[in-house]
This record gives C-alpha cells, structure tokens and sequence, in this order.
C-alpha cells in the first residue's frame, strides 16, 4: 500500500522532508496563521488602530513647543479623529473631563472648539534605598 506524502495545510500542495512539516513554505505558513487571526482580532486591531490615529492627530495639532493647544471640533473630523475611541479620561479639580489616547487629551469646550493637552509625565521621587 503507498503512502500518501502529507499535503500543506494552506495550499495542498505535497510536502517533502520532515515528518512533522505542515507547510511548503514561509508564504503558506504565514497566510495560514494571518488567517486563523483575523477572525478574533479584527475588533481590537481597528480599535487599537483607530486610537493610534486619534493620539497621531492630536499630536499634529499640539505644536512641541506648547502644552496645550485649540482647535475646531470640525478640523479633527476632517482629519479622521473618531471621539468614540479613547484610552481614558481624568477629571481635575473643577469637574472638566479630558479624554485622553494615550499621552495626549482633549476637552470640549463648546459645541465647536476643543483644547488639546499633553499630559505631562509626573516626577518621580526617587527612591532613597537607590544610589545614584
């Protein structure tokens, strides 16, 4: 009785060499994984997506040299920014609520303009069991 050689498991394709292979290539071998995840992951990959493009944004718009900056509700549209999607808000001492993607925010002012804010890395007491 002849053995039947084990077909790739992405393109059928006969295999040859060890036992244990279940791909004829690199090409196969990631097409079929890429595959498998794309199902499952597809919601969490356009949301991390769509937070990268948001914090991008608000990155063009706050210029290096200052801390904060405004802008129209419309001019971030217009650039792609999504309001649904952000990493987390803060509330300060006033009760406004910033939202932030990642290290950069915004709060709304009014029905049209928005203030964009970097947050700034808070200083770390350094510990006193650490030699410098």
């Amino acid at each position: 009785m002849p053995v039947q050689p084990k077909k790739c498991v992405s393109c059928g394709k006969p295999l040859f060499g060890r036992v244990d292979k279940k791909f004829c290539d690199d090409y196969c071998r990631n097409s079929y994984n890429n595959q498998m995840k794309s199902g499952s992951n597809r919601l969490i990959r356009n949301i991390n997506n769509a937070l990268k493009r948001n914090r991008n944004i608000l990155a063009n718009i706050l210029p290096d040299t200052e801390d904060t900056a405004k802008t129209l509700r419309g001019n971030m549209l217009e650039m792609g920014f999504q309001f649904r999607y952000c990493t987390h808000t803060y509330t300060n001492k006033k009760g406004n609520v910033y939202a932030y993607c990642y290290d950069y925010g915004y709060l709304k002012l009014d029905q049209d303009w928005i203030l964009v804010v970097r947050n700034k890395e808070e200083k770390r007491e350094r510990s006193p069991f650490v030699k410098s």
